[in-house]
């Protein structure tokens, strides 16, 4: 199926997240990603020991060559560190690539508590990235810091989901993964309604990972020109069984298996 999938993200050393993921993840689905790495960061299962920055403007060359040369049918952002780096990502997609549909993935904090974006660049990411998305994908901690309110229960949710929506982005899933209980639900909430996505939890600790692996199943699927449900679909299913067969590595939380899918 291919589909060109430019990822601009942090890099993960322990593998189970940032651009280790999301390559892996791109091209087990029969996709092609290219990088653009915002920042390094030395981690493992039981979190994040050290961050070093990478220059705005190498990110900015990094995409430049990349779009210029490969292009892209999908752009997925992840880990963008800082302000600088969420302007400068701005700035290359309105003069490189203001056709090519966006996912953005509003990191924020790492699964063992670590910040992944300053404070000061969630206000430019909500003005400069956050309108041009074609999906926007916070789960609830998140949400919650960029609408500045608790979210609670379902009803919440679909409120939170909707008011998300409002605020430019075509579409928005918002994970529902960080809420109590077995029963887990996802929602889509774009010009058509609200649509859920629902699931029982999995009793694992090999979870470190999972939401830059979605939103990259997501865009692989929007490359290679499935419908967003479809493409949510298809990576709730990606991402359940990458955790039902994760191989258990580290002793904190573990990576996902992201080679499960048959001919990876």
């Amino acid at each position: 199926m291919q589909g060109r999938v430019l990822v601009i993200a942090g890099s993960d050393s322990g593998g189970g997240a940032g651009i280790q993921a999301d390559v892996k993840t791109v091209t087990c689905l029969g996709g092609f990603a290219a990088t653009a790495i915002t920042a390094l960061t030395a981690q493992n299962t039981k979190g994040v020991f050290g961050i070093s920055e990478v220059p705005a403007d190498f990110v900015r060359l990094q995409m430049e060559v990349v779009l210029n040369d490969i292009g892209a049918d999908c752009i997925k952002t992840g880990m963008l560190a800082s302000a600088a780096i969420v302007e400068a990502v701005a700035g290359a997609l309105a003069a490189l690539a203001p056709d090519i549909p966006l996912v953005l993935d509003p990191v924020m904090v790492a699964k063992g508590g670590a910040a992944l974006l300053a404070d000061s660049a969630a206000g430019a990411l909500v003005g400069r990235l956050l309108p041009r998305a074609r999906l926007l994908t916070p789960n609830i901690p998140e949400a919650e810091v960029l609408l500045g309110r608790s979210i609670r229960g379902l009803a919440e949710m679909e409120r939170a989901a909707l008011d998300l929506l409002a605020w430019g982005p075509r579409a928005v899933l918002l994970k529902g993964g960080h809420m109590e209980g077995d029963d887990l639900v996802d929602l889509l909430a774009d010009s058509a309604g609200l649509r859920r996505f629902a699931g029982r939890r999995i009793a694992s600790r090999s979870t470190h990972g999972t939401g830059c692996t979605l939103a990259s199943a997501i865009a692989a699927g929007i490359a290679q020109g499935l419908e967003l449900d479809v493409a949510v679909a298809r990576a709730r299913d990606y991402v359940r069984r990458a955790i039902e067969t994760a191989p258990g590595l580290g002793s904190g939380h573990g990576p996902l298996n992201h080679g499960h899918t048959v001919g990876c």
